[in-house]
C-alpha cells in the first residue's frame, strides 16, 4: 500500500473515531486522545484533544458541540466493580448532563457502557451495556427525550488505561456520553 493512500486511511480512521462513535469515546469511540482522564477530561475516548477543538476565541467550545459537554458537564461516568447502578458522584455528572441537554434539544447523544479487563468478554459486554442503559435511563427519568440518546456497549474492548493494574480498571469501568 502506498504511504499516501495509507495516509488517507488513518486520516479516515481518526474523523470516524471523532464523530458518532467517539463513544467520548470514555470521550466515547477510540483513540483520539491519549492517556487517562479525569471524570471531565478527554482521553483515549476523548473530546477529540483539549478542549481546543472548536472552541472559540475565549477558550469556550461551540454550544451543543462534545467539547461544550465535556466543559459544561463532563462526558463520563464511573462504577464501581461489577456495578450498573450510578453512585452519587456519577449521579451529579448525570444531573449536569441532563440540564446541559436540556439547554441543547436538537443535540442527540450516544452513550458506550465499558468495563475492566476481568471477566469473560460475554460479561464484559452484558455489563457495559447494563451501564450503558443506566447512563440513558437517568438521563429519560431526569426530562430527557429517549429518541434522543442511542446506546452501546463496548465491554472491555476500549479501554481508556491499558495498565493491568487497579487504578487503570477504575477509570475502564465507565459510561461515556458522545454528541452524535
Amino acid at each position: 500500500m502506498s504511504p499516501r493512500i495509507a495516509a488517507c486511511l488513518a486520516g479516515l480512521m481518526l474523523l470516524a473515531a471523532c464523530s458518532s462513535d467517539n463513544g467520548s469515546a470514555n470521550g466515547a469511540g477510540a483513540g483520539a486522545g491519549a492517556g487517562a482522564a479525569g471524570a471531565n477530561g478527554a482521553g483515549a475516548y476523548g473530546a477529540g484533544g483539549a478542549y481546543g477543538a472548536g472552541a472559540g476565541a475565549a477558550g469556550r467550545a461551540a454550544p451543543g458541540s462534545q467539547e461544550d459537554l465535556v466543559q459544561s458537564a463532563g462526558d463520563r461516568i464511573f462504577f464501581d466493580t461489577d456495578q450498573s447502578t450510578p453512585n452519587a458522584q456519577a449521579r451529579e455528572t448525570l444531573d449536569k448532563q441532563a440540564q446541559w441537554l436540556q439547554q441543547n434539544p436538537a443535540v442527540r447523544i450516544w452513550v458506550a457502557g465499558n468495563c475492566d479487563e476481568r471477566g469473560t468478554e460475554e460479561y464484559n459486554l452484558a455489563l457495559g451495556q447494563r451501564r450503558a442503559n443506566a447512563d440513558r435511563d437517568y438521563l429519560v427519568a431526569h426530562g430527557i427525550d429517549r429518541s434522543r440518546i442511542e446506546t452501546i456497549s463496548y465491554g472491555k474492548s476500549r479501554p481508556i488505561d491499558p495498565a493491568s493494574t487497579p487504578a487503570a480498571w477504575a477509570q475502564n469501568r465507565n459510561a461515556i456520553t458522545s454528541v452524535r
